[in-house]
């Protein structure tokens, strides 16, 4: 039976972070928890159009937005996803709720961001990371054991088959013959940063959560044209055994959300936790990946 949210959470003391909100689950993620009154909701967004239409579509349900901002931030710019941080603690200074749901997937193409890196390791990856290491601190401060914070990181089930090549991140070595093998290591990425997040902030009153929210026909394969055999199969069990975006959202804020849920680190498939790729236990890959990864950043000077 699908999960399903309470009507009645209060989010009004929480400050949070939305990305990929302005489409498919992330939109629904976002009227959901405009819908629980927070604090505030800061949408980083890329397209500013798109984040002007979210607007309309929240203020349909309420008749405002007063609660709810949408800032330009762009995860395929490293320095883009630094001003929006410095940004975020300058004006605001407090984050209880940190969400990042933005992700795209490429199949074989090999496409290079401005910071010459493989757009799937950055969009998916290194960008949050980067966002979630910079505010750390700010959470930290924010959050007590009477308004816990919350870090949620939207992984799929993919990552059981992604591996962790020290030497192929960034696609150096070129692309996998699977086309869908780049996008699924950035997921099973994201479960390993979950879980190590969880145990460096077990006692700062921070909970962790990944998820996969489910098969959805959403733009995450808005890159890809043409036609190709991995499209045509996500197409056709989408179509199949697909749930809806709203479905989708209810899975991945369901864990986090309830009140009854103490765990931390911890992997979800649509809203139930699941055992994810085995290798996301492997502690000595999860601290390299974390110091890689902010060695790159460091030689792009991010940090």
């Amino acid at each position: 039976m699908p999960v399903k949210l309470s009507d009645n959470y209060d989010l009004s003391k929480y400050v949070i972070i939305l990305t990929g909100a302005t489409d498919g689950i992330g939109k629904e993620m976002a009227k959901f928890l405009f819908g629980f009154n927070p604090k505030r909701l800061i949408i980083p967004a890329r397209n500013k159009e798109k984040g002007n239409k979210l607007l309309e579509y929240l203020k349909s349900s309420k008749g405002h937005t007063d609660n709810v901002e949408v800032w330009e931030m762009d995860l395929a710019d490293l320095q883009s996803v630094k001003n929006f941080a410095n940004k975020f603690i300058n004006e605001v200074g407090e984050l209880h709720m940190l969400i990042n749901n933005a992700g795209i997937e490429t199949k074989r193409q090999i496409l290079k961001t401005k910071d010459n890196l493989e757009l799937q390791f950055q969009v998916n990856h290194l960008s949050h990371f980067l966002l979630t290491i910079l505010l750390l601190d700010t959470m930290k401060k924010s959050v007590s054991a009477e308004l816990p914070g919350k870090i949620v990181i939207t992984s799929s089930r993919a990552n059981n088959f992604g591996e962790i090549d020290f030497d192929n991140l960034n696609l150096e070595k070129g692309a996998y013959w699977n086309p869908l093998k780049g996008y699924a290591n950035t997921k099973l990425m994201n479960i390993i940063i979950c879980k190590e997040l969880s145990r460096m902030l077990q006692n700062d009153h921070i909970t962790t959560y990944s998820h996969n929210p489910g098969v959805i026909l959403t733009n995450i394969s808005h890159l890809n044209t043409g036609f190709s055999i991995s499209t045509l199969t996500i197409n056709t069990l989408a179509r199949l055994f697909g749930i809806t975006a709203e479905q989708g959202a209810t899975n991945v804020l369901y864990p986090a959300l309830s009140l009854e849920n103490k765990e931390t680190g911890k992997y979800y498939d649509e809203g139930i936790e699941q055992e994810p790729n085995k290798v996301a236990y492997d502690e000595e890959i999860a601290k390299k990946l974390w110091s890689v990864s902010e060695q790159i950043l460091k030689e792009h000077g991010m940090i």
